[in-house]
């Protein structure tokens, strides 16, 4: 059966219950008489022990909310009962009382008591030893040990105890936060990259369908010929948008969920990875002269293979280049692919038409691209260079050392 609310853990309500119990038990020993005197005086009335043991009880019921006053009351009453010869019950209680002032005072309480108890058994000892005259006398000692150090040693125990799980609930709460802290970066991390490739599969496709689009419906007096040329484009960059975001879809799917979970590649890459690489640049560039922007291709060096990672990003960084080149240059532009011993370096140069296409975005793509080097521990930069914008990445084709 459980305890009502008022008597629970840590409750005011069970600290004036044990001080109520502890009045009991000594009322007890003072009814029945068996509450004998430490040392007796006959000139002393019985009645005189009940204010200590009601003090002492107090401060029982005190040792949560006032630890050091409950100390105290409850060693005040200790010495009055002692100058009256000393009684039972109230030295039994205030070892209850010492063990609630190491478990809940300050530290600074506890190591006070430990010396002072410690301190008090020893000039106990030998007190008795020389007033007795015999070794007997450090039974004076003993006394004090059981009555105070023991108390205090457990109490003492107690508190590290309940420190140190304390401690370890902290620690856990703290490891809980941090891990969910990690998760939850995981996760914006992880929806960051998949923005950054959804804007990578679809943006390029879409903006050339915008484009041509847009002149379709802008320019008047367009013959049969240039309309089809235009719907060509449209339909071809419409259909590769298409495939590419099948092929994100399929590796977004949960295993079981319909259809083949293609592995990733080197540091996480896409599927696509398997086509989009930097080799299929020339049908990139096809792609993008359809659309009318007109390409120069230059190759430096020697083409060889490149790591899976590389390899996409190389890509994608040629093909969002080349699309802002379609959005926002004069209609013309420089692809270079410099292959090097320890990396590829790739270059977009092409003139700005002030105003652009008429399109607008957000930033993502040169982010992007910014990211995708970085991650490779490549270097990337985009601005104004010569009259011109130049897009310009270095790709570590191999490790250092």
């Amino acid at each position: 059966m459980r305890p009502p609310p008022w008597l629970g853990s840590g409750t005011l309500g069970r600290d004036l219950a044990l001080a109520g119990a502890s009045l009991a038990g000594g009322l007890v020993l003072w009814t029945l008489g068996w509450q004998p005197q430490i040392r007796p005086h006959p000139d002393v009335p019985p009645a005189l022990f009940l204010p200590p043991l009601l003090a002492v009880c107090v401060a029982v019921g005190l040792r949560r909310v006032a630890p050091r006053a409950s100390l105290g009351v409850g060693t005040g009453a200790l010495v009055v009962d002692i100058a009256l010869g000393g009684s039972l019950g109230t030295i039994l209680v205030y070892t209850q009382v010492l063990y609630d002032a190491c478990v809940y005072g300050p530290a600074r309480l506890w190591r006070w008591l430990l010396r002072a108890t410690v301190g008090l058994s020893l000039v106990g000892a030998v007190v008795g030893v020389l007033l007795s005259d015999e070794w007997r006398g450090v039974a004076v000692g003993v006394l004090v040990v059981l009555v105070g150090l023991l108390p205090v040693l457990t109490g003492i125990s107690v508190r590290q105890y309940r420190d140190q799980a304390a401690a370890e609930r902290a620690r856990a709460e703290q490891t809980a936060r941090l891990v969910e802290l990690d998760r939850w970066q995981a996760v914006s991390a992880e929806r960051a990259r998949m923005a950054r490739e959804l804007h990578d599969v679809v943006a390029n496709h879409l903006s050339a369908v915008a484009i041509h689009a847009t002149a379709v419906l802008s320019v008047p007096g367009l013959d049969r010929g240039q309309v089809e040329s235009a719907l060509r484009v449209i339909r071809e960059s419409s259909v590769q948008g298409l495939a590419e975001m099948r092929q994100m879809i399929e590796l977004l799917r949960e295993p079981g969920a319909g259809g083949t979970r293609t592995p990733a590649g080197d540091g996480g890459a896409l599927p696509e990875a398997a086509t989009a690489r930097l080799a299929e640049a020339d049908r990139l560039v096809e792609r993008i002269r359809a659309a009318g922007l007109a390409v120069r291709v230059r190759t430096d060096g020697t083409p060889g293979p490149l790591p899976v990672g590389v390899d996409l990003a190389a890509y994608r960084i040629v093909q969002e280049s080349l699309t802002n080149a379609l959005k926002h240059g004069a209609g013309e532009a420089e692809l270079t692919i410099a292959y090097r011993p320890t990396e590829v370096v790739l270059t977009v140069e092409n003139p700005v038409r002030r105003g652009g296409a008429g399109l607008t975005g957000a930033g993502a793509g040169l982010i992007g691209m910014r990211e995708r080097a970085t991650l490779l521990a490549g270097r990337f930069d985009a601005g104004p260079h010569d009259g011109r914008w130049r897009v310009r990445a270095a790709l570590p084709t191999r490790e250092d050392g």
